[in-house]
C-alpha cells in the first residue's frame, strides 16, 4: 500500500509536468473506486489550471481554479506523466489530459479515490477525510520539541501498543507499516509498548526517528513491496535498506541478535528483542 513516502515521490515526479497547465480533458474509464468518481469533473475541470499539487497524509490536492483535486493512490494505484498517444492500459482508471500530456491513474484493485472539494465550501482543510489526520512529520508543528510534545501529550492514557497508536495516524500522518517497525528500531523502543507508557525522551527519539526515516524513504523512492512504481514507472528501493523490517531470523545489524516477528492488527511487526526492549 502507498505510504506518505511513496505518496509525496509521486507528488515530486507529476508536480513539474503539470503545474500552471490547464486541463483539457477529463476521461472517466471506471469510476467505481472506493468512492464513485463525480461524473461532473469531465465537464467541470477542463479549461481550469493546476496552480499547485500538495500532499496532505496520503492525499495528493491537485489546487485549480475553482477547487481542489484530491487524489488517493489506495493498495495498488500509480500515478504517471505519459504522452496522450500513448494507449491506456488494463486497470487505467481515470486520466486528466493536458493537450500532449495525460495523467493517467492506474488502480487494478480499485481502492483509489478521485474526489473534489469547492473552493466554495471553504479551505481543503474542511475536506470530511483530512479533518481528523494528524500533523504532518515534516511540518514545524513536528519539528524539535513540538515533536515530543505532539506525540507525549496525545498518548497519554492510552493503552493501545505504540506501533498502533503511530499506524492510526491521528498524531502524526504517514507512518505506515514499514515505517513504524524502522521507526520504532530506530528509537529503541518495543512495538508492543503501550503508548501512554512512553516518556518524554522516548517521545523525543521517537519524533526524530519518524522524521529520519521518512526522509530516508522518499529518498530512496519509498518502498516497493509488489506494486508501486514512481511517475517514472520506477520502484522504490527503500527496502534494500531496512534494518529489521522484513527481515526476520536475520542477525540485528546493531547487535546480531536475530530480529523477531510478531502480528498486530493483522499486520507483521518486527523488531530486535535486545535493542527495543520494554
Amino acid at each position: 500500500m502507498p505510504e506518505l513516502p511513496e505518496v509525496e515521490v509521486t507528488r515530486l515526479g507529476i508536480a513539474p509536468h503539470l503545474e500552471g497547465r490547464k486541463v483539457t480533458a477529463v476521461k472517466i474509464i471506471d469510476g467505481r473506486l472506493r468512492w464513485p468518481v463525480p461524473m461532473s469533473l469531465s465537464k467541470s475541470l477542463p479549461g481550469q489550471k493546476v496552480s499547485t499539487i500538495e500532499r496532505r497524509g496520503k492525499y495528493l490536492l491537485l489546487e485549480m481554479d475553482t477547487g481542489y483535486l484530491l487524489i488517493h493512490l489506495g493498495m495498488t494505484g500509480t500515478l504517471r506523466v505519459l504522452p496522450s498517444s500513448d494507449p491506456l492500459k488494463t486497470h487505467d482508471r481515470v486520466t486528466l489530459e493536458f493537450g500532449k500530456l495525460s495523467l493517467r491513474l492506474h488502480d487494478p484493485r480499485k481502492f483509489g479515490a478521485v474526489l473534489w472539494h469547492p473552493k466554495s465550501k471553504g479551505p481543503v482543510e474542511k475536506f470530511t477525510l483530512l479533518q481528523k489526520l494528524g500533523v504532518e512529520p515534516f511540518s514545524s508543528e513536528f519539528s524539535g520539541e513540538l515533536g515530543t510534545e505532539v506525540l507525549y501529550q496525545s498518548s497519554r492514557k492510552r493503552s493501545v501498543a505504540v506501533k498502533q497508536f503511530l499506524l492510526a495516524g491521528q498524531a502524526v500522518v504517514g507512518v505506515g507499516n514499514i515505517y513504524c517497525s524502522e521507526s520504532l528500531f530506530e528509537a529503541g523502543i518495543h512495538p508492543a509498548k503501550a503508548a501512554g507508557k512512553l516518556t518524554r525522551p522516548q517521545c523525543s527519539r521517537l519524533a526524530q526517528a519518524v522524521r529520519l526515516i521518512l526522509k530516508k524513504a522518499i529518498d530512496a523512492g519509498g518502498s516497493s513491496l509488489k506494486d508501486f512504481v514512481n511517475s517514472d514507472g520506477d520502484p522504490g528501493h527503500f527496502m534494500v535498506q531496512t534494518k529489521v523490517y522484513d527481515r526476520k531470523g536475520l542477525p540485528c545489524k546493531v547487535c546480531k541478535t536475530p530480529i523477531s516477528q510478531i502480528v498486530q492488527g493483522q499486520r507483521s511487526t518486527y523488531f530486535c528483542p535486545r535493542c527495543q526492549k520494554r
